[in-house]
């Protein structure tokens, strides 16, 4: 009996399907039958040639930081320090081994009180000198220094940036 009542629901799915979208199946076998995928042909790879370095031809050292050549007037280019004043105190420290502790004015002119990492205490006003960056001290707050730095890149430009050393608490 149960085979019966498959083969009946299967003829009767079978007479349902009309051909109202045989048109329709006709374009999507066709459709596709003339068309043919294009790949590109890979670039071809060349091979690879190792460069040996040869110090007799000229060729600056690679693993050297490069100095910048002297321009006009002697300088190396804007915003270079100068190497031929004395040093200061404070710049034997990198700027953020450094901590501002207080503050205080005296004349009418702000200083403020640096710790050292030797536990020294040290007094600044803008113009000193202060980390291993050049800073120069160009105001000074109740809580901070602002401080403008002059550094190198790696092409020996020199620029400048502002620092700040804040109060501790």
């Amino acid at each position: 009996m149960r085979v019966f009542a498959v083969l009946l629901s299967g003829a009767l799915l079978a007479g349902c399907g009309s051909g109202e979208f045989a048109d329709l199946q006709e374009f999507v076998k066709t459709a596709g039958a003339d068309m043919r995928g294009k790949v590109d042909p890979l670039p071809e790879i060349k091979p690879y040639e190792p460069f040996t370095y040869d110090n007799t031809a000229g060729l600056p050292d690679p693993f050297k930081p490069r100095k910048p050549e002297l321009r006009k007037g002697g300088k190396r280019g804007l915003n270079e320090p100068d190497f031929d004043r004395p040093r200061e105190a404070l710049e034997e420290f990198p700027l953020d081994s450094l901590k501002m502790v207080g503050y205080l004015k005296r004349g009418g002119v702000p200083y403020g009180v640096v710790r050292a990492p030797d536990s020294k205490l040290y007094h600044v006003k803008a113009g000193n000198y202060i980390g291993q960056n050049f800073g120069l001290i160009r105001e000074i707050g109740e809580t901070e220094m602002k401080i403008k730095e002059v550094v190198q890149d790696s092409a020996g430009d020199w620029s400048e940036r502002m620092s700040t050393l804040t109060m501790m608490e």
